[in-house]
């Protein structure tokens, strides 16, 4: 377990989303204060507003790759390009390890709860929920992949 995973499940054992528990875990990296970075990640967890969607640790992922490595020209086809690519190789390295991207399908659920209202954070809660270790994962992920391609050493692709 890497520093930012150990950060992104302590974030989100403190009550973070799954998403936001990501996001804040790289705030020395994006460069946003915990309150954007809160509230930019605050509608992705639960697999985008609890609907079980794709997974809120997988979207913070995205985020900060995007900040990170994305592209910002609306014409920069090779920008949107490599984003893409890496994108689809970090979702490919969370779904090897997870069997998916899709919340409902971690949560093993067969189909969303139905309800806006977010699960009360109990003992039970994390007893039966592998979100903590999902977030912590989905990090590490995210350090590996920005470590080997330079982002982290400043260095870039």
């Amino acid at each position: 377990m890497g520093e930012y995973g150990k950060r992104a499940e302590q974030l989100f054992m403190e009550g973070y989303n799954c998403s936001q528990a990501v996001l804040l875990s790289y705030s020395d990296i994006t460069g946003l204060d915990d309150k954007t970075a809160a509230m930019l990640a605050s509608g992705f967890g639960g697999g985008m507003g609890r609907m079980r969607e794709v997974c809120g640790a997988v979207s913070g992922m995205f985020i900060v790759l995007g900040i990170v490595a994305g592209y910002s020209d609306p014409s920069d086809a090779q920008g949107k390009k490599s984003t893409y690519a890496a994108i689809q190789e970090l979702a490919s390295r969370f779904r090897k390890e997870n069997g998916s991207i899709i919340c409902k399908e971690l949560l093993g659920l067969s189909k969303p709860e139905g309800t806006y209202i977010p699960a009360e954070r109990t003992n039970e809660y994390y007893k039966k929920r592998p979100c903590p270790k999902i977030v912590c994962m989905a990090a590490d992920i995210l350090e590996e992949y920005l470590d080997e391609h330079g982002y982290l050493t400043g260095k870039g692709i």
